[in-house]
């Protein structure tokens, strides 16, 4: 588990913009189905200091974001989606000190990272 929220809490604090509270659930999600383990992750990403939360908003404090260039790998398999559960042969997992979270298709892997 401890790895769970250690990926989690980088998943956040890497995202581009602010986030609603759903949509940061959202993200979340992709890491774990657990509620007590989803509450703990955005509680120690705040204790961190990772992001800030309020008005229904989580809102990223480290400025960091993840890099298409060097933290997301595509590998080609038979896997399905973190995010949206299809079946994809193309896998973008991203690369974090906590561990690789993935796999996810083409445009889930947008969403989790906030750029789209």
């Amino acid at each position: 588990m401890a790895d769970t929220v250690a990926l989690g809490v980088e998943l956040l604090a890497n995202v581009e913009q602010e986030l609603t509270l759903p949509e940061a659930m959202d993200r979340v999600e992709t890491v774990t189905s657990d509620p007590r383990v989803a509450r703990e992750i955005l509680e120690r990403a705040e204790a961190e200091g990772a992001i800030e939360r309020g008005d229904g908003a989580v809102r990223p404090k480290s400025g960091t974001y993840i890099s298409f260039e060097s933290q997301i790998v595509v590998k080609e398999g038979d896997f399905e989606c973190r995010r949206c559960g299809a079946g994809i042969s193309e896998g973008h997992f991203i690369k974090f000190d906590a561990g690789e979270h993935g796999p996810f298709g083409s445009s889930c892997i947008r969403k989790v990272t906030g750029r789209e």
